[in-house]
């Protein structure tokens, strides 16, 4: 007997036992087992791509490093800005006017794929048709010497913006403006600075008939030196000399490391300002 009520609460104590797991099973809320840490993780990386066509300050001539001037810079800042997993690809090409650039652009099908499929696009432009301009009138140069080519500039810039528009019409695109390298060594040469300018003013009037088509200033960054301060001034004898500490000491001309630094800081300032416009 004492047998029998003893094997009775053993099954009644397991039957319990099993309802009790039961119900609680259903009363506690049970996460999804498909759902891994490595899923979630994966779910808050967000793939970007990001294409820089133009010239020698898109290729980096300067950086010492050889990685690609302010491109890579860049794409490490929009990925510590936005956890952004980046892939950039640089498109850029020393010696390239705006008509060069647009050849390419046209011609190459490879970039117009990528431009296809990007997020973001950065050109640099303008530099070698001003260059151009000051070799076929150096005996005669004037402010004047620029009006026509800085129209025939705008129709190319135009057609540059629509054609990397052309898959991706809500493509957000940052056109860099150019500087004045001579400034340090040639400050009686005023126009020079003039002419600069009103090329940049030129690229800016493009850029503001376009929607998320920004245009970012670079020549009161740089022309001056780092942070304005006339740059490093070099006697040898009698001689004297000017040093625009932004500039590669090798040609005096175009960016140095810190230049580069210099010029994705202002990029990725105005990224910051119009993000909000891009559409996600």
């Amino acid at each position: 007997m004492n047998k029998r009520h003893f094997l009775s609460g053993l099954i009644f104590f397991a039957v319990s036992l099993l309802l009790a797991v039961l119900v609680l099973n259903l009363a506690i809320p049970k996460s999804n087992p498909k759902l891994t840490k490595k899923d979630f993780l994966a779910s808050k990386v967000t793939k970007f791509s990001y294409v820089a066509v133009g010239d020698s300050l898109t290729q980096g001539v300067g950086d010492t490093t050889n990685q690609g001037g302010f491109v890579p810079l860049l794409a490490q800042e929009l990925t510590d800005a936005y956890q952004y997993q980046v892939t950039s690809v640089n498109y850029g090409i020393s010696g390239n006017t705006s008509s060069q650039i647009l050849s390419r652009m046209t011609k190459q099908k490879t970039i117009q794929n990528k431009l296809a499929k990007a997020d973001l696009m950065t050109l640099t432009v303008g530099g070698n048709d001003v260059m151009a301009v000051i070799r076929k009138n150096l005996t005669s140069l004037s402010v004047k010497s620029f009006k026509a080519p800085a129209i025939a500039y705008q129709k190319r810039l135009r057609k540059i913006i629509n054609l990397a528009r052309k898959d991706n019409p809500n493509l957000p695109i940052y056109v860099l403006g150019i500087y004045n390298p001579f400034y340090l060594n040639f400050p009686e040469m005023t126009k020079m600075q003039d002419i600069i300018d009103n090329w940049n003013a030129a690229t800016e009037t493009v850029v503001a008939e376009y929607e998320k088509v920004y245009f970012v200033p670079i020549n009161d960054l740089l022309y001056k030196g780092i942070d304005g301060q006339e740059g490093i001034v070099q006697t040898d004898g009698e001689k004297t000399t000017v040093m625009n500490d932004a500039l590669f000491s090798e040609d005096h001309f175009h960016p140095n490391n810190i230049g580069y630094q210099i010029m994705s800081n202002a990029v990725m300032e105005k990224i910051r300002e119009t993000k909000s416009q891009w559409k996600d």
